[in-house]
């Protein structure tokens, strides 16, 4: 509602002026974001992977920690089957008959075969501990690396962006500034047209007798009424909102140079 208030009693040529106006700060915001490249997508992928091999790490860790805690359990068990073993030993000395011998035998045996088990079981996770721990130490360092390129890519951009701040915070009130004096219909089109233009243009002037965004012809009768400045028209091929090159303040000569 309050652009539909500011921008009201402006003729379509002064809101077509502001509109390209704010079509030159917006572009000139754009070329600060390219001056700063890909940093922040890479400082941000960056992040996200620290994250990603900190994770990882913690579930090495946990890993090592539950094949301890299985060693550990195994190994009770060793020192129980002995135990049995050690008892059954001693019970054979004292057997009445063959029966009882034969049974004690099978306990000895039982239990030797538990032991050899929980042995094998030793070392599986004597081999899964040293293969987590291995596993840990390279992550580890691409931990170290990915951080350090971090801090790199960080400070880079740190430097980057003390430099444009005040500059696209100037920029940025002034296209706030601008905004309310075109009306709300008008400035949503544009929006849109920016969105999906390739290089941000969503206003453009006529060079050459072409529409200056995608460079097809534009009629004569049409450029007349370009140059009328009474309604906002687009370019049939583009979509793109069209102005001559007087009202955004281009001189022949730079339209005829192309620039």
């Amino acid at each position: 509602m309050a652009t539909e208030k500011k921008s009201e009693g402006l003729s379509v040529e002064q809101r077509m002026k502001a509109l390209y106006e704010l079509q030159t700060i917006l572009s000139e915001i754009d070329r600060i974001k390219q001056i700063r490249g890909e940093l922040p997508l890479e400082v941000k992928d960056l992040e996200d992977n620290i994250e990603g091999l900190k994770t990882r790490i913690e579930n090495y860790r946990r890993d090592v920690e539950d094949f301890r805690r299985k060693t550990s359990i195994e190994k009770e068990k060793i020192n129980e089957s002995q135990a049995k073993i050690a008892r059954y030993k001693e019970q054979l000395d004292n057997v009445r008959n063959n029966r009882e011998f034969d049974l004690l035998s099978k306990e000895v045996e039982f239990q030797t075969l538990e032991i050899e088990l929980s042995e094998k079981h030793l070392n599986e996770f004597a081999r899964a501990i040293d293969s987590r721990n291995a596993d840990i130490a390279a992550t580890e360092e691409k931990l170290s690396d990915s951080q350090h390129i971090l801090q790199e890519k960080k400070a880079e951009l740190d430097e980057i962006v003390s430099e444009t701040r005040q500059d696209e915070e100037r920029l940025r009130v002034r296209a706030k500034e601008i905004e309310p004096t075109i009306d709300e219909r008008t400035l949503k089109a544009f929006k849109r047209i920016r969105d999906n233009a390739r290089n941000g243009l969503g206003i453009v002037y006529i060079q050459r007798n072409a529409c200056g965004g995608c460079f097809n012809r534009i009629p004569p009768q049409k450029q007349m009424e370009i140059k009328m400045h009474k309604k906002v028209i687009v370019c049939e091929y583009c979509g793109r909102i069209m102005i001559d090159p007087e009202l955004a303040g281009i001189a022949e000569a730079e339209v005829a140079a192309g620039k």
